[in-house]
């Protein structure tokens, strides 16, 4: 049995997690938001890695070392930008949540902590991509043997409540 996904508000640059995820863009070079954070905190190193990866696709996502992050492992997967809905932008996000879920099955991780994918920059509806991970990761873990303790790392107030509200009606 899974452990119920959490939500919490926090710098997801600082939870010492198995994994946590980075939204990121294409290059895998860095950027803003937790792309920026994460780059900055984990050093030179992280960068280097990524160049090696050479990039990723919407919906894909790829696993590199956390260097001087708390957590061993960054997950990067690249989230679709918000067009209204018209250009398959829900079942991509789905596929940021299912692909990094699967990189932590492989790696055989135990906890993993994500981030609110494509709602910064983006420009995702918060709700809508709150409903489509928690979704998602019931879904998947409902499916996997392999036990993952998952956060959904928030890093408004806003944020956090409609995780919360979620999760408690998926109970």
């Amino acid at each position: 049995m899974h452990p119920t996904p959490a939500a919490i508000q926090a710098d997801i640059t600082e939870l010492a997690v198995d994994a946590i995820v980075n939204a990121t863009n294409s290059s895998l070079l860095g950027g803003g938001g937790v792309d920026g954070a994460i780059h900055r905190r984990a050093g030179p190193e992280l960068l280097a890695e990524c160049r090696s990866l050479g990039g990723c696709a919407t919906g894909d996502a790829k696993l590199t070392k956390a260097y001087r992050l708390p957590a061993k492992y960054v997950i990067h997967t690249v989230g679709p930008v918000w067009r209204g809905g018209r250009e398959n932008e829900a079942t991509l996000l789905a596929a940021c949540y299912r692909n990094s879920l699967r990189l932590a099955v492989a790696y055989r991780l135990e906890s993993l902590a994500f981030p609110c994918i494509s709602t910064g920059i983006y420009g995702y509806p918060p709700r809508e991509a709150a409903e489509i991970a928690v979704d998602t990761v019931a879904e998947f873990l409902g499916e996997q043997a392999h036990r993952l303790a998952v956060t959904f790392c928030c890093f408004s107030e806003a944020d956090l409540h409609i995780y919360r509200a979620l999760l408690n009606k998926a109970v």
